[in-house]
């Protein structure tokens, strides 16, 4: 039982998506991991159309139990919606 085994839990898109929240400089957000981590701590407004959504579709492709593709295409609509696509 010496063997290890390299396992990566890190999902990423095939496009990355361009976001600038606030007064901050332009952020590459690679995956569902930082989509989520923008959603949860800095997103200017939870109110906003599309943020339940692509919180849960971020989560969902983390847990393997949904599509990448489609938590990206959520998030999109999220940035779109509060104004921080870049």
């Amino acid at each position: 039982m010496d063997k290890v085994i390299d396992v990566d839990f890190h999902v990423t898109w095939q496009s990355p998506v361009f976001v600038r929240i606030g007064d901050g400089m332009r952020e590459r957000i690679d995956g569902p991991d930082a989509a989520l981590a923008a959603l949860l701590h800095r997103w200017p407004s939870t109110s906003q159309a599309g943020y339940a959504v692509a919180k849960r579709r971020c989560v969902d492709a983390i847990a393997k139990r949904g599509s990448p593709e489609l938590a990206r295409e959520a998030f999109v609509e999220a940035a779109v919606s509060a104004r921080v696509l870049g």
